[in-house]
This record gives structure tokens, C-alpha cells and sequence, in this order.
């Protein structure tokens, strides 16, 4: 599948991450994008920020804790901060031949030297990771960007959480120095939109306060470009480009549900058929489906966590009062059975760690996906209108 790029966008944020104004001088306490799964957060990462981040001069590390999800979180997260300081002292490697070409000095003839051995980093009573990045920032002299891709898995375990205060340690140690050559910039990205707003909601993460913003969906010129490439491979009837942008919201921007949407129409529209009236269908039939496999989690966990997603689906805003003795009486009624008001906490844990739920702020809480809502609030409306 060919990637579609944006530049403009990956260029705009890394402006506002490396030359902040007074608005975005937030961002240097950590920037954290989430959004639903298969809309394009690594293609973009990949393709069109870090590209933009290391044009205006940043030394960029990535890392993907999806990639190993057997492997510790800190263990990759500090593999990958090694491998880039290795590189660092190869003259001969891509990152110092980037950095040489976007400042203009002659960094091959510069040694980086670290004051401790590369191996001994993580391990124990070797030098910490705020040391390490500071040491880095002062010798490179630019930026530092910490990219970590699918970043909730760090705070499913102890040793995670020990990695993600230790990067904090690291922005705290480095970036209020007056003078600093440089900034560490950390940046968290993640599918568990629940879990991914937690870790700058909650007041016992790390990067509590830090700035949380929905990933930027592919919109209408995706769409545009993903037509034009069909008219010219003589594809055939196509819808027109305001149906077509419609049914891709209607699939939640996702793109490789938008192709399979567009396939089907190819294989099964008529000869002579109007495109415009099919694809809203397929796009619906297909929404319906994901969303289906969703609520089907949902009952699996049990009758209290489905009145309890119902008590928060069917509010119109954040729902408050989960845990209240009028709620515990209404999740009784569905049930058939008392509920203890304590017996509600583990079901919510359930239903958050399962992403189908999130917590919005203290006491508040919503679906993780908005379409999932939306399809079940329609499925209650069409069932009162048969009862």
C-alpha cells in the first residue's frame, strides 16, 4: 500500500516541539498523542514527523514497544538510547551523517565520548538515564527527541513505571538549565487511548500534566489522493469524492478500512450501478462489524460490566457517579442480583484495561471509541422502536 505523506503537518509540529512560542512551551514537559487503533500513527511517525524532526536538527531515538511486548519496556527503551549513542561515535553511521548535513559542521571530526561504557547503561550502579541524555544534549549540542511508540505498555509493569520516572528526571535535569545547548523532548503515542491519557491525568504518573492530544486523522485530501490513484489505474466507477469522504468518516478515518470498503465496491457494484449509493452501505456494514466485535468484549466480561458500559454509553458528555449507591441500584436492577458499591471498582478495571472505556479525570469517565458509542446507542434506539 503506497504511504500517503504529510509533510505540512509533520513540519508544523515540529516547529511547535523545537521552536516553541508561549503557547507550546508546554510541550516540552512531554507531548502524548493517542487514537484508535489502524488510523496511521506509526506511518506517520515513521514517514513524515521524525523525517521533520531531524531536518530542523533534532537527534531523533524511536523505539516500539509493540514490536516486543515480551521484552521489558525499559529494557528497549534503554537498548535503543545505547544504540544511538553507539552511533554516535561511528563516524561512518546515518545519524551523525544526518546531523552533519543539517548543521553544517564537520562532526566527523568531532569524538563523542561518553563518560561511562555503553553496556553498563541500565544496568545497575551504572550511570542513569538522565546522565546518559544529558550527556548526549551536551555534546550534540541540538535536541534530543524520545519517540516511544505504543507507550501504555510502560505502565503495566513496575519496571516501566521506574523507566518512565526516570525520563522524567531526565527532562527535569536537562531542560531548566539556563543556557542549555539543547532540550530532551519526550514524545508517548499510543492505540489505548484510555491508558495514554492516563499517564498525563493522573497525579501519580510521571508526566502528570504534560499535554495530551488526540492523534490528527488522514481526512479529506487522503481520500482525494486514494481516488485520483484508482481513476488512474482505470478502475472504474467511482464514488464521488463527497460520498467517499463521508463513508471514510463513517469508518473512523481508518484507511485500510476505507480500501476494503473501496474493494468491495469494486467486486460487488453492478454494471451500471451509482457508486454513491453503495459505498455508504458497505462503509456502514463494515463500521457496524468492528464496532459488533467491540460490544462483544464487553458482554464477555460479565452482566455488571455491560450496565456499567450502558450507564456510561448512553451518557451524553463524561459520565460521572460510577460509583455511587444510585448507580450500584441501577446496575442491581439490570443484574437481577444486588451490587455492592465495592464490587464496582474491579469491573471498571476490567472494561479500562480491556480499552473499552477510559478514564476522562477524576470521577469522569467515557467510551475509548466514539463509534463503538455510536453504534450501540443506535442498537438501543432501534430496539425501543420494536418494544
Amino acid at each position: 500500500m503506497a504511504i500517503f505523506r504529510r509533510p505540512a503537518l509533520a513540519v508544523q509540529m515540529a516547529g511547535q516541539l523545537l521552536r516553541p512560542g508561549v503557547l507550546d512551551e508546554g510541550l516540552r514537559s512531554g507531548l502524548f498523542l493517542s487514537g484508535l487503533r489502524r488510523t496511521g500513527k506509526t506511518t506517520f511517525l515513521l514517514n513524515d514527523l521524525i523525517p521533520a524532526l531531524e531536518e530542523a536538527g533534532a537527534l531523533v531515538i524511536y523505539v516500539d514497544l509493540w514490536a516486543d511486548t515480551q521484552t521489558s519496556p525499559a529494557v528497549l527503551v534503554q537498548a535503543a538510547i545505547r544504540r544511538t549513542l553507539a552511533e554516535l561515535q561511528t563516524p561512518a553511521s546515518s545519524v551523525l551523517q544526518k546531523l552533519r548535513r543539517v548543521s553544517g559542521v564537520d562532526l566527523g571530526a568531532f569524538s563523542f565520548k561518553f563518560g561511562f561504557k555503553l553496556d553498563s547503561l541500565g544496568v545497575q550502579g551504572g550511570p542513569t538515564l538522565a546522565r546518559a541524555l544529558t550527556d548526549v544534549v551536551d555534546q550534540v549540542k541540538t535536541d534530543v527527541v524520545l519517540i516511544v511508540d505504543e507507550v501504555q505498555h510502560a505502565i503495566t509493569s513496575e519496571e516501566g513505571n521506574q523507566m518512565l520516572l526516570a525520563l522524567k528526571a531526565a527532562r527535569d535535569a536537562i531542560n531548566p538549565r539556563p543556557g542549555t545547548p539543547g532540550h530532551f523532548l519526550f514524545i508517548g503515542t499510543g492505540s489505548h487511548r484510555a491508558l495514554v491519557n492516563e499517564l498525563t491525568a493522573r497525579r501519580n504518573q510521571a508526566f502528570a500534566g504534560a499535554t495530551s492530544v488526540a492523534y490528527p486523522v488522514l481526512e479529506t485530501d487522503y481520500v482525494e489522493h486514494l481516488l485520483q490513484r484508482l481513476a488512474g489505474e482505470g478502475a472504474g466507477a467511482l464514488p464521488s469524492l463527497a460520498i467517499a469522504n463521508q463513508s471514510f468518516k463513517t469508518l473512523g478515518n481508518r484507511p485500510e478500512e476505507m480500501i476494503k470498503a473501496l474493494g468491495q465496491l469494486r467486486r460487488h457494484l453492478p454494471p451500471g450501478g451509482d457508486p454513491d449509493a453503495y459505498l455508504p452501505v458497505i462503509a456502514a456494514t463494515l463500521r457496524s462489524t468492528a464496532a459488533d466485535i467491540e460490544l462483544a468484549k464487553v458482554e464477555q466480561l460479565g452482566g455488571l460490566a455491560t450496565a456499567i458500559f450502558e450507564r456510561i454509553a448512553s451518557t451524553h458528555g463524561d459520565a460521572r457517579g460510577v460509583f455511587s449507591a444510585e448507580a450500584a441500584a441501577a446496575y442491581s436492577k439490570a443484574v437481577g442480583r444486588e451490587v455492592r458499591v465495592e464490587e464496582t471498582q474491579p469491573v471498571v478495571n476490567e472494561l479500562l484495561a480491556a480499552n473499552l472505556i477510559m478514564r476522562k479525570g477524576h470521577g469522569l469517565y467515557g467510551v475509548t471509541d466514539p463509534f463503538v458509542q455510536q453504534i450501540w446507542r443506535e442498537k438501543q434506539a432501534f430496539e425501543a422502536k420494536l418494544g
